[in-house]
């Protein structure tokens, strides 16, 4: 893999003086002088009055009034901090993601690697913000010491000529002949300096303001996503399937019913003809009930028009064993109430029956941004999901959605199955 070039990598090369390289660093560090600088007026705004605060409690105080004027000046001082803490707060950010968006344009001078756009987020909770506030502080703090030194070795490199020339103006010929060498190696050095401090300003500066996200949580991310996306096409495909189901299929079986019970009245009374007619007519009515229901719990008509809680006491109007309902008011996202009431038709079902229970409790509470559903049955307990794939499909559903699914079932029971969602808008 090729290696991008940079000006930490420059310096150690051979014709380091003979490349471009050294002119890059000149430039990139001239320019970040005259950033550091343009950075100071900048803070002055908000560092003045911390400055004044400082110098309003450290003042000397004489005098009769001495105690008076101390109190004055501590309520001055405070004044003037917290406004320069206001400032620092609001301003400092923003001038943090300006300065970063500089910066990032300006490292093309210091190495050819590409630099990623700023990623859009809160000012405030966003990581790259704060990344961007400790390059400010390396820009504004760090930066003039090594810039001073380089000014020390730019002074030298300029004087040793107007030295020299005085030398031989003096006739003195033997400080002409030390310094005249000692000029023409200063060059190169000022040119390793700069490029060095440049580049090495330069690997922070991309350190702070390029950092990308770490591979394996950016695959994470989009696992979660991914998962997402299926579980969103998948309930989508189950609304599909219910539309055709209600549209279709149970219409056909509704008219066919009705077609069986005229033909029956048609036939002679205790023929085999009538007695298989009525057969088929009774079988058909018992698959429209069949339909109907398995229409319910694909998607129920009760849950997308009143919300999860008119859903699920109706799911308990209709189970076979008592289940008492105590459910939160409201509505909730789509995604969510459609995995909380999959889980308390899996959890009725399952009691009714592999537990053999008689009676069911179902409470859904919401707490902040979060939505606790829990079913509680008094069966024989001993649920496993390693040997359904219904509690599996449901955590699977669940983790999409980004909650989790509960399971204690210990043999006797009681059974408990708790859901947990998000449930922010």
């Amino acid at each position: 893999m090729t290696l991008t070039a940079t000006l930490l990598r420059a310096v150690v090369r051979r014709r380091f003086l003979f490349s471009v390289w050294p002119w890059r660093g000149i430039a990139y560090t001239a320019t970040t002088a005259v950033a550091s600088g343009l950075l100071w007026l900048l803070l002055a705004c908000p560092l003045t009055p911390l400055t004044l605060a400082f110098w309003v409690l450290t003042a000397p105080r004489t005098g009769l009034d001495a105690e008076t004027s101390s109190v004055t000046h501590v309520f001055a001082a405070a004044v003037l901090g917290l406004t320069g803490v206001a400032l620092l707060a609001l301003a400092g950010p923003r001038l943090a993601v300006a300065v970063a968006g500089v910066e990032r344009w300006r490292l093309r001078l210091a190495d050819d690697a590409p630099t990623p756009a700023r990623r859009s987020g809160n000012l405030y909770t966003d990581p790259a913000t704060w990344r961007a506030v400790a390059y400010l502080l390396l820009l504004g703090v760090v930066s003039p010491v090594w810039l001073g030194v380089l000014a020390l070795v730019a002074l030298l490199v300029v004087t040793t000529p107007l030295t020299l020339h005085h030398a031989i103006v003096t006739h003195s010929v033997d400080a002409a002949l030390w310094r005249t060498p000692l000029g023409f190696v200063l060059i190169p050095v000022l040119l390793y300096l700069s490029a060095a401090f440049g580049g090495a300003h330069a690997a922070l500066a991309r350190l702070l303001l390029c950092a990308e996200p770490d591979s394996a949580a950016a695959e994470l991310v989009e696992v979660a996503r991914s998962r997402t996306r299926l579980a969103d096409s998948f309930d989508a495909e189950r609304r599909r399937i219910e539309r055709d189901l209600h549209d279709v299929a149970q219409q056909r079986l509704v008219s066919l019913t009705m077609q069986l019970g005229l033909a029956r009245h048609d036939l002679p009374t205790g023929s085999s003809a009538a007695a298989a007619v009525a057969s088929a007519h009774e079988q058909a009515k018992v698959l429209m009930v069949e339909l109907r229901d398995l229409v319910r719990g694909i998607s129920p008509r009760t849950l997308r028009e009143l919300g999860l809680r008119a859903a699920v006491e109706e799911l308990a109007a209709g189970s076979a064993i008592r289940v008492d309902v105590d459910a939160d008011p409201g509505r909730f996202p789509p995604v969510v109430e459609t995995v909380a009431f999959a889980a308390v038709s899996e959890a009725l079902a399952n009691a009714v029956k592999h537990a053999a229970a008689t009676a069911a409790a179902v409470t859904a509470r919401r707490s902040g941004d979060r939505l606790t559903v829990q079913v509680r049955d008094d069966g024989r307990g001993g649920a496993d999901p390693s040997r359904g794939s219904g509690l599996t499909g449901l955590a699977d559903r669940a983790a999409a959605a980004g909650g989790r699914l509960l399971i204690s079932s210990p043999p006797g029971g009681p059974t408990i199955l708790r859901v947990e969602l998000p449930c922010a808008w």
